[in-house]
């Protein structure tokens, strides 16, 4: 039943994104939107990345994660190799499971079939909801939503992976498609404005 944590700075965040690099991630990233395909494909494939482990885990190896999968570029993504994912199962900069692995290529294959669709940008962001949950507390924190289940189904039907509703609603929390930044939280969008 967390509310709004005030730090040693004065300044009050969601209690998960109060220290350390959770905080920067925080701060000046998450709930933020993310401009152009290789930024949307990079949070996608972290939030499949993330599924049964922490978000500190998955962050701590971003920069892997990058240098791993070509900066997240969907073209050289999508172009590896079966060699190349195999090597990556020794990469200790990313977390090692097979099928998370082989989800970002597939998933860059996807991205590319949908660019005749209008791309992955505009499919994502055509199941925003219509309205925005208000959580005072992160027991009143949403972890799917009706648009996260729908958007979980397309992008299953489109041939991708590792996109559960639980997982779609984290890219859209971290996407600024869905603002959860308790109402106590400095970041959180006020009358459809971002923090600066």
């Amino acid at each position: 039943m967390s509310l709004a944590v005030i730090g040693p700075d004065g300044v009050a965040r969601c209690p998960w994104g109060s220290s350390g690099v959770l905080q920067a991630y925080h701060d000046d990233e998450w709930g933020r939107p993310v401009d152009g395909e290789a930024g949307l494909f990079e949070r996608l494939s972290l939030e499949g990345a993330q599924a049964g482990l922490s978000w500190l885990t998955i962050l701590n190896k971003r920069e892997g994660y990058r240098t791993a999968f070509c900066g997240f570029d969907v073209d050289r993504a999508a172009a590896m190799t079966d060699d190349d994912l195999d090597a990556l199962m020794l990469e200790p900069g990313i977390v090692r499971n097979r099928g998370k692995i082989t989800s970002v290529r597939r998933n860059a294959r996807a991205t590319i079939e949908l660019r005749a669709d209008g791309g992955l940008e505009a499919f994502v962001e055509s199941f925003a909801p219509t309205s925005t949950p208000t959580p005072a507390r992160t027991s009143e924190m949403p972890t799917t939503s009706v648009e996260s289940l729908a958007l979980s189904k397309a992008l299953k039907k489109r041939g991708f992976s590792f996109v559960g509703p639980t997982t779609m609603f984290a890219l859209m929390e971290a996407t600024g498609i869905v603002d959860t930044h308790l109402t106590g939280c400095f970041r959180r969008c006020i009358s459809g404005r971002w923090p600066a």
